[in-house]
């Protein structure tokens, strides 16, 4: 695998931090043992080495949505935004795995 390429990226994610919404149209990047959140336009949100990362499925949602804990700050990332259900759990799942394979915690 190529450094330069990403272990796992994904586009059109809500990205939210209670009790609002920071984006609606945002990124998520593994890439160099980084976990990135960024805007639509490529701005960083937060991003933290992805061993000090915590990501689980909440109880509380639907199967296309994770919490993501980076550097203390709780985020819920909603994954296949505009009725592409199926493709958002299947995100889901793929970035759970990959925050795990990169060495994370998966809650």
């Amino acid at each position: 695998m190529s450094m330069a390429e990403p272990e796992f990226s994904a586009t059109g994610v809500r990205i939210e931090r209670w009790p609002r919404s920071l984006t609606k149209a945002g990124q998520v990047q593994i890439k160099d043992g980084r976990l990135a959140l960024l805007t639509s336009y490529g701005r960083v949100i937060e991003s933290a080495p992805v061993r000090a990362v915590r990501a689980g499925k909440p109880w509380f949602a639907d199967d296309a949505s994770t919490i993501a804990t980076l550097n203390g700050k709780r985020y819920r990332l909603t994954m296949g935004q505009r009725g592409r259900r199926p493709e958002g759990q299947a995100l889901a799942g793929r970035f759970l795995e990959a925050v795990r394979g990169a060495g994370g915690t998966r809650t």
